[in-house]
């Protein structure tokens, strides 16, 4: 006899959009494989991104550049086969959309189709106007993202708090309401000035997550590898570590080399 789990409600852009309506934190991490992602959907996770951070915690670029169109299809199909509840939103990687609208249609038709994601990111604002209206044309939700923006790092030439000055801060919030227009569901604010995030989430009605945009926004994201002290390196002001897990799996390594080498690993009660 089956049974029906009604506790597991699927996260969809409308609650998103309910939760910040009655002032519920919306609660965001990435993830890039099956493991990872059934461990942080079953521990309540409201969104998970597939982002193409990958680049760097899971293949070990120095920028998220180098991460294909196919690899981000693959890694988000492994986190779709870990999803119960979960809202899963997956990066368009670079050179698959900037510049051409077709080609983000196109891209974006095969993550969704081959990957099963719920949606898709995209960073920037006026200059991908024209994808973002080709991708909403095909029904597929779209987030936004402002500020730091990963992709550009070689125009930026540092990954420094943005916005900071009037001009820039000014064509943020233009950007923002633009792409509110448009018809993206939310948008990430990464590394700009607390007030300055405050000032988009309350001028816009749809949900505003922040990395390294302080508490005043509507929802949080982190790198998963970060928040668990996997990572040792990266250690933004922003970055509260949740855990260590770096030293909790370097030891737990040591033992077991030790264990090989000492013949006490396998004993008998571990032998058939």
């Amino acid at each position: 006899m089956s049974v029906h789990k009604s506790d597991v409600k699927k996260i969809t852009t409308h609650q998103l959009q309910n939760m910040k309506e009655r002032g519920e934190k919306i609660s965001m991490l990435t993830a890039y494989d099956y493991s990872m992602a059934t461990i942080l959907d079953a521990a309540g996770v409201d969104v998970l991104l597939v982002g193409d951070s990958a680049s760097n915690v899971m293949a070990g670029h120095e920028t998220t550049l180098p991460i294909t169109l196919d690899q981000m299809i693959y890694h988000a199909s492994s986190v779709i086969r870990g999803v119960n509840r979960a809202f899963v939103v997956v990066d368009l990687p670079f050179g698959s959309y900037q510049g051409n609208s077709s080609e983000a249609l196109r891209s974006t038709i095969r993550i969704m189709k081959e990957s099963g994601g719920h949606g898709v990111k995209l960073e920037g604002g006026a200059e991908i106007k024209e994808s973002i209206i080709r991708i909403l044309s095909a029904g597929v939700p779209v987030m936004g993202h402002l500020g730091l923006t990963p992709q550009s790092i070689y125009k930026f030439g540092t990954y420094t708090v943005r916005a900071k000055e009037d001009a820039e801060a000014q064509k943020l919030i233009e950007d923002a309401l633009l792409l509110q227009e448009l018809g993206c569901f939310a948008i990430v604010l990464e590394k700009i000035p607390s007030e300055l995030a405050k000032r988009v989430a309350e001028k816009l009605q749809i949900p505003i997550i922040g990395i390294g945009a302080g508490p005043h926004v509507d929802g949080q994201v982190l790198v998963v590898h970060d928040m668990l002290g996997i990572n040792k390196e990266f250690k933004p002001r922003f970055l509260r570590r949740y855990a260590d897990l770096h030293s909790i799996m370097t030891d737990a390594v040591k033992n077991y080399v030790q264990d090989v080498k000492s013949k006490d690993f396998p004993n008998e009660k571990e032998a058939y």
